[in-house]
């Protein structure tokens, strides 16, 4: 009871920061297709606080194309978060570039590992990749392919991660690509209060092509829930509307794909 008086006279203060109130809502849902061919969601995703100061979501989107695509977008959301924790159990600062880029040759190594073990090509685990990660007043972000990161500030949702498409239609880069990883990063300053990460089956409903902005009109109704809840961290009862809405017919009419999505709120 000390303690914790203690504690928010010196935020009153100013002599001690609270931590951010994030919460987030989650779904990911198998896609009208899968469900016709028989197979399994190929997207995955993972969504944790690792300490007091760091926030990490991933999402993941394996390739149609890629026999097991779903096992290689769990992989690399569980591993990449694996790697978040051990990084902040020793180190304050973010990972530079170079540590991110050895994480991933080295998950490709273990992908590789993997498709060995099954007589196929690595290319077989073949997925996307989106990263946002929050550390203090930092945003990392990381991107290979065509899932997306939209973030709010003042208001105004603008798009910090931009589908990537390949070089022919219907295309994108993904994490087993050769010779190298087409990796962006992003570095910015923690001026947003709400992020959205998703994979590209909810792009059509999600993002304006000519524009490249996101919907205003689907992510603001989307966020004005969490934004209200009193809870922090994953809002359990959000997250199961969010399900159902991305289950719903009015949704999968317009896209028959595995739809993801992650809404995360500090206002």
């Amino acid at each position: 009871m000390l303690y914790h008086s203690l504690t928010l006279l010196l935020q009153r203060v100013g002599l001690l920061r609270a931590s951010p109130r994030w919460r987030w809502a989650v779904a990911s849902r198998i896609g009208t297709s899968h469900v016709r061919m028989g197979t399994r969601k190929q997207d995955a995703y993972r969504v944790t606080r690792i300490n007091s100061e760091v926030l990490c979501a991933v999402v993941s989107d394996g390739a149609g194309s890629a026999t097991f695509g779903g096992q290689g977008a769990s992989l690399l959301c569980r591993i990449l978060i694996s790697n978040f924790r051990e990084w902040f159990d020793s180190n304050e600062d973010l990972p530079n570039d170079d540590v991110v880029l050895c994480w991933l040759d080295l998950i490709r190594d273990q992908l590789s590992e993997a498709a060995e073990r099954r007589g196929v090509t690595r290319r077989q685990f073949a997925a996307t990749l989106i990263v946002l990660l929050i550390h203090k007043n930092h945003v990392l972000a990381l991107q290979v392919g065509d899932s997306a990161l939209v973030a709010r500030k003042n208001g105004i949702w603008q798009a910090l991660c931009w589908p990537e498409n390949g070089e022919f239609a219907s295309t994108t880069y993904f994490i087993t690509d050769d010779p190298e990883i087409r990796l962006h990063t992003f570095h910015l300053d923690l001026e947003y209060d709400a992020f959205a990460l998703f994979s590209d089956g909810i792009e059509s409903v999600a993002l304006e092509q000519a524009t490249q902005q996101p919907f205003a009109r689907f992510f603001d109704p989307m966020i004005r829930p969490v934004d209200q809840s009193a809870g922090e961290g994953r809002l359990a009862e959000l997250s199961a509307s969010l399900a159902s809405y991305l289950d719903s017919p009015a949704l999968c009419e317009r896209t028959d794909d595995d739809k993801t999505l992650v809404l995360i709120s500090c206002k």
